[in-house]
């Protein structure tokens, strides 16, 4: 009889360890492929912000060496990504093209400018910032004008910080579930064990040494429900690299590495701070509210 009493006890155990792992690795998969599309999204937006084009004209009385010099020193600014130097010959060269006829012949002169085509990092287009380069290189002596595409720039930032914001109200309220349902789970699996936890505490257990061997079987627990959830993660991101390459997702490997962290190290604290407050509750209980 006792012997049939323990193998029932053995599998309420191990199945109430399975629903736990199972119900971290579920919500920890989500919350991967939230992070998944909130580190893509910036990646994208990042991407756009960084076509944009901000064109430098020089004077005509700047010399080559002049231009040059400038454009070493530009290649070393803070806000620089790349920067492609446009002789006045090439300018009108596509100008020609783009018109379908050459205007030189009824010119009779260029009358285009040798620049400069600046792409900027992402974090300095936005509206103010490519205000203040705008008006720092008009002070300069070799540039005669400034050229972006402000209302472009203006609409860029606006639709991305709707984008932002949305993203992170999602974020927020698929962060509470995962913590409310990982929450459940575990309250639920030290539930059956409330009245071992009282009798340690009986007979003179203190309050950490008790609650120390939950955490760390929690934290075990969850750290195998986080390698689930990477492995479910790194089926759907195979698959999508493999229909969708553009993307390059596994050629990412700094938002792949920030994304797997970030799964290990929710699992490590959502665990941590569920598994104390659990067995926090039931080490203030009176004995008799134990079968309540």
């Amino acid at each position: 009889m006792t012997n049939s009493f323990d193998s029932f006890q053995k599998r309420r155990l191990r199945s109430s360890y399975a629903s736990v792992i199972i119900s971290i690795a579920l919500v920890l998969f989500m919350i991967g492929i939230l992070g998944l599309i909130v580190l893509k999204s910036t990646k994208v937006a990042n991407h756009f912000k960084q076509e944009v084009v901000m064109s430098l004209f020089f004077k005509d009385e700047v010399t080559k060496e002049q231009i040059t010099t400038f454009r070493e020193e530009l290649s070393k600014e803070v806000f620089t990504r790349d920067l492609v130097f446009i002789s006045k010959e090439d300018a009108a060269k596509t100008y020609s093209e783009d018109l379908g006829e050459d205007f030189l012949e009824f010119l009779g002169t260029n009358p285009l400018k040798n620049g400069v085509d600046l792409h900027l990092k992402a974090a300095y287009v936005t509206p103010e910032k490519m205000q203040e380069l705008q008006e720092k290189f008009s002070k300069n002596v070799f540039i005669a004008d400034v050229s972006y595409d402000k209302p472009l720039v203006e609409q860029l930032t606006k639709n991305i910080q709707k984008i932002s914001f949305w993203l992170l109200i999602i974020s927020s309220f698929f962060v509470v579930v995962s913590v409310i349902l990982i929450n459940s789970s575990i309250r639920l699996s030290i539930y059956a064990k409330r009245f071992n936890i009282k009798t340690m505490q009986m007979v003179g257990a203190t309050k950490r040494f008790i609650r120390k061997p939950f955490i760390w079987q929690s934290i075990q627990l969850g750290i195998v429900g986080a390698f689930l959830a990477l492995v479910g993660l790194a089926i759907v991101i195979y698959y999508i690299d493999q229909n969708v390459p553009a993307l390059e997702l596994f050629k990412d490997y700094l938002s792949l590495t920030y994304l797997a962290v970030g799964i290990l190290t929710a699992s490590f604290i959502i665990t941590w701070l569920s598994t104390y407050f659990a067995t926090q509750r039931f080490l203030n209980l009176q004995t008799n509210d134990l079968y309540y």
